[in-house]
């Protein structure tokens, strides 16, 4: 009887494939909150109305009209809203339409805690130098000093920070936006983080919240790329790290020092770089010396308390960054060297207002904030939004932080700076309205990070004026990252551990030694026109989502798909700050 029902049920999903597929945030809901699913159909099916149902009884216990529909995106015909944001009780729920059930979710006060935390097993896996995950060293001998006019092959000691992603390069372009972003989160919502690692990585507490831990660590590598007064190293190694894909700790590429015995150092001169084809468009300095004083200045702040000493250097070494950067207008673009990819950063003003705007914070000298306001207004908007596309970090930061930090100090120019804030959004808001997804950034490689930089962007501005406007489109996006998307899948690796999440990243964690990468922020869904176009990529296994790829767009959990489905140390600290301030906002 029972292989009867069997042939049975697999004939029947043979001639009749699933249609319809019902999407939620996999890791939950707060009572208050927004509560939206997405119905997605691949037929004419008219969603008239919907249940909610008791996860353990199977009882309804909410059902509703509130519904919106949308017509085709990316591989469906129709896409519905689902609105149950009036349910408030806590517990385990699904969602019902006729026999069609989505994943279990809960809606409970703490559905956010300990997911900040979470995101930094990801950043200690990611250390360069002393790896505590791997609990082993690596890169020891980095490195040696390249484009410097007197220094060239020299050695210098810049062991630290963390690896970029899959591969083993170091920028300080991401790492100094990660270090700040970090401390950023820890000075708004210092409640969110506790202390089970000490400074090396290793559990056990040390009497200091694990996340200014982990800053230090960024903190400590970028004075070693900063060794001095107009001094500055913006990058370490290049892609020929890409011959070998394997753990950091057997890195053995051979940069003409021997296997393994050092990296080149690039120093910034200010102009293009890049040892053999490809060059970079560097036009000057700004953009990474307001990377290097915005993170030393707030990192002196905040660590004045626990480092006094260090905190007195980095205070030092801020003013000096920002006046270097002053002096030397541009930007100082990552270097590629036999394939065409580097961070094409073209924006250095955001950076430079960053740095004025912290500097004034933590010395109250007008003249910082006089010039934080006028590099602010040479770029009201980050320029990626509103676009439909850009190039790789084209213009990054993809957030802003300076725009809040003069706006919230509720001076003369607050209200213009909060109204900068606000047509961001709003030109986010407009591309994303007439999708179910309400998703409006560009799908270009790292559409995650634009993501989590909108969502934090739109947070803060709630913050700043209590305006409700965006609210909606916060907790859509939000959700995108946790499983209401296309492909049903969160976008971080392990959250929520009961729900779909990446499994095969693009890593040689990943692929060597069948290791899982915790807390990662993969790079997520790609124009189906980028990933065509893109040298490399293979998948390597049956595509579990076939059904949902599109000409749209597309996104793959196979570690052939570096496009999609490899972890960013930058993305995945700059998600840190959103989920410290839903933890906090549960515990209100």
């Amino acid at each position: 009887m029972k292989k009867i029902l069997f042939v049975s049920i697999l004939l029947s999903t043979l001639m009749f494939p699933q249609q319809r597929w019902i999407r939620v945030n996999q890791l939950g809901y707060l009572p208050k909150s927004i509560k939206v699913a997405v119905l997605l159909t691949k037929d004419d099916y008219e969603a008239v109305t919907f249940q909610v149902c008791n996860a353990k009884t199977n009882q309804i216990v909410f059902s509703s009209s509130e519904i919106k529909a949308y017509g085709k995106f990316a591989a469906f015909e129709k896409g519905y809203r689902l609105d149950f944001s009036a349910l408030e009780e806590e517990g385990e729920y699904y969602i019902k339409i006729e026999r069609d059930k989505s994943p279990v979710f809960k809606i409970a006060k703490d559905v956010y805690k300990g997911t900040a935390d979470f995101l930094l097993n990801y950043m200690r896996q990611q250390r360069c130098g002393y790896n505590p995950f791997l609990k082993d060293s690596c890169h020891t001998h980095d490195g040696f000093i390249i484009y410097h006019p007197t220094l060239d092959s020299t050695f210098i000691d810049v062991r630290g920070g963390w690896h970029d992603a899959s591969d083993y390069l170091q920028y300080v372009t991401t790492s100094a936006t990660a270090t700040f972003q970090m401390l950023f989160a820890y000075q708004q919502n210092p409640e969110s983080f506790g202390d089970l690692f000490d400074a090396y990585g290793n559990e056990g507490p040390n009497g200091m919240p694990d996340i200014l831990d982990e800053a230090k660590w960024g903190l400590d590598w970028l004075v070693r790329m900063n060794p001095g007064n107009e001094m500055m190293f913006n990058q370490i190694a290049d892609d020929r790290d890409h011959a070998l894909y394997d753990l950091p700790t057997v890195d053995k590429i051979d940069y003409g020092k021997g296997p393994g015995l050092g990296r080149p150092v690039y120093y910034c001169t200010g102009k293009p770089q890049g040892v053999f084809k490809y060059k970079n468009r560097a036009t000057g300095i700004a953009s990474i010396a307001g990377k290097f004083a915005s993170s030393f200045a707030l990192g002196s702040d905040l660590l004045k308390g626990f480092y006094p000493e260090f905190s007195k250097l980095l205070n030092k070494k801020a003013i000096e960054a920002y006046e270097y950067g002053r002096k030397n207008p541009g930007v100082c673009q990552t270097a590629p060297c036999k394939g065409p990819y580097f961070y094409e950063e073209d924006n250095y003003v955001d950076d430079m207002e960053l740095a004025a705007a912290q500097l004034f914070k933590i010395t109250g000298k007008k003249k910082y904030l006089t010039d934080a306001v006028i590099y602010g207004k040479d770029e009201t908007v980050t320029p990626w939004m509103g676009k439909d596309t850009a190039r790789h970090y084209q213009w990054y930061p993809f957030l802003n932080l300076g725009h809040y930090i003069i706006a919230n100090e509720k001076k003369d120019n607050a209200k213009e700076f909060t109204a900068n804030l606000k047509k961001g959004l709003e030109k986010i808001q407009n591309r994303g309205k007439s999708n179910p997804f309400l998703i409006g950034i560009p799908f270009i490689w790292c559409s995650n990070n634009l993501i989590s930089a909108a969502i934090t962007q739109a947070d803060l501005y709630n913050e700043l004026t209590d305006d409700k406007t965006f609210i909606e489109m916060e907790a859509a996006l939000c959700d995108w990252l946790f499983g209401c998307n296309p492909w049903g899948t969160s976008m971080i690796v392990g959250l929520p551990a009961n729900g779909d999440s990446p499994l095969d990243t693009h890593s040689g964690f990943t692929l060597n030694n069948r290791y899982q990468i915790p807390g990662g922020l993969v790079d997520g869904p790609v124009y189906t026109t980028i990933y065509n176009k893109l040298i490399g990529l293979t998948l390597h296994s049956d595509d579990e989502y076939k059904d949902f790829q599109s000409s749209f767009i597309v996104y793959h959990d196979d570690y052939g798909d570096y496009s999609t489905n490899e972890p960013t140390m930058d993305g995945t600290a700059g998600l840190i700050y959103y989920l410290s301030a839903m933890e906090a906002e549960g515990k209100k």
